[in-house]
Parts: C-alpha cells; sequence; structure tokens
C-alpha cells in the first residue's frame, strides 16, 4: 500500500496546528504545565514498592529492635515517605504517616486527572479540527464551474483532514491520557502496599501511650484502601 497519497502538509497544519492552539488557549499554563510534567512521568522509572520497602527495611529493623523513642530519622529520597517517617519518628505514633499519605495523594491524583482532562479535552479537538480542515478543502472548489483536478484536490484534503483529526484523538491523544491515569492509579495502589506493610510491620513497636492513635492509623489506612478504585 503507497502511503504517499495519505500525507499531505496543509492537512496536517489544520489539524495539528489548530488542536494545539485550541488547547492552549483553553488550558491554563499550570494546566499545561502538569500536562507536560505527566507525559514525561510516562518515561521515567516506575515506583517501586519493592524498592521502597528495601529502603525502609533498616529503619523498620530498628525501631523494632530499639523502639521508635531511641530511632533517628533516615532519608531513602521519596517525599510522601520521608515526610512521614520524620514524623512518626517525632510524634511516635503511626497517624502522621497516613496523614501524609493520604495529603500526598490527594495532590498526586489532582495532579494526574488535570493532565487526563487537559488530553481529554485535545482529543476532543482533533475532530473538529478534521472538520475545519474539509470546510477549508470545500471552500477552496471554485465558484464559475467544476474543474476536475481541483475537485479531487479538495475531496482529497477532506478526507484527509478529516482522517487526520480521528487519528490524532485516537491513536495519540486519548491513548496518552489513559496511559497516563493507569499510571497514576498502579502507583497509589503500590504508595498503599507501602503504608499497609509499614502499619503491620511498626504498629506493636508503637509507645503504649500511643497504640490508641496506632490503632486508629491501622484502622485509617484500611479506610483509605477500601476507598480506592480497584
Amino acid at each position: 500500500m503507497a502511503f504517499e497519497p495519505l500525507i499531505d502538509g496543509l492537512s496536517a497544519t489544520i489539524v495539528l496546528g489548530g488542536t494545539g492552539l485550541a488547547t492552549v488557549l483553553r488550558s491554563g499554563p499550570k494546566e499545561l504545565a502538569l500536562t507536560a510534567r505527566a507525559l514525561g512521568g510516562l518515561f521515567a522509572p516506575r515506583f517501586s514498592a519493592e524498592r521502597v520497602k528495601a529502603d525502609l527495611a533498616g529503619q523498620v529493623t530498628a525501631i523494632r529492635r530499639d523502639g521508635v523513642l531511641r530511632v533517628n530519622p533516615r532519608a531513602i529520597g521519596d517525599r510522601e515517605f520521608d515526610e512521614a517517617n520524620d514524623a512518626m519518628i517525632r510524634t511516635r505514633s503511626l497517624d502522621p504517616v497516613v496523614e501524609r499519605h493520604h495529603a500526598h495523594r490527594r495532590s498526586r491524583l489532582a495532579q494526574s486527572n488535570t493532565a487526563v482532562r487537559t488530553l481529554a479535552q485535545a482529543a476532543e479537538l482533533g475532530p473538529v479540527f478534521g472538520m475545519v480542515g474539509t470546510l477549508v478543502s470545500l471552500s477552496g472548489l471554485p465558484s464559475d464551474g467544476l474543474d476536475p483536478a481541483a475537485l479531487n484536490g479538495a475531496i482529497s484534503m477532506a478526507v484527509l483532514t478529516t482522517l487526520y483529526g480521528l487519528l490524532l484523538a485516537n491513536l495519540f491523544l486519548a491513548p496518552l491520557a489513559r496511559a497516563i491515569e493507569r499510571q497514576a492509579l498502579a502507583e497509589e495502589q503500590a504508595r498503599q502496599d507501602v503504608i499497609d506493610w509499614l502499619a503491620r510491620a511498626l504498629e506493636p513497636s508503637m509507645p503504649p501511650a500511643v497504640q490508641q492513635g496506632a490503632g486508629r492509623g491501622a484502622r485509617h489506612v484500611e479506610a483509605v484502601r477500601e476507598r480506592q478504585p480497584a
């Protein structure tokens, strides 16, 4: 199959340029920056629950051996767990671990939802500018009679712009939005796995004065886990 007839610079400019410009005009700088960051995150190393558990294992072992009162926090390079670890050792309670996790989870999901919404909006605009290209091509027909060459060119451009709009929306923009959504949900499930592991491992080591709070933290962990999408 020859692909040369499917390549047209003007049609691609109308669809790609129009979709991109309309998306920029509809979205603010913050939304565009978050979308760009989310797209870059698709190619970054994924969050690994096993790696974080391995990084935290020494801290967990020290707490279980020496008690939380004698342990100093050690950073592992993950903002959420560094904050949670520091707060847990400072307050001698698991409650801050759950609170930090819940706050960071809301922030991460809000950012990923913004990126998904921006890309979904762009996907809706792709076919619209395919139709714009069709109208542009038809407007170029001569008014003093049908020239076969002009008619063929207009039909070709109308078909190509419609095709480009559909392909841009359904083979590029919509799949990217779905990929960001899947990655965000997978990361949240992996992070929840680490939180559950920490709660099970450290609850028996919390001082008696905060055992009740630790129990509330574990129940809060379970409540958050139940509310997460499957």
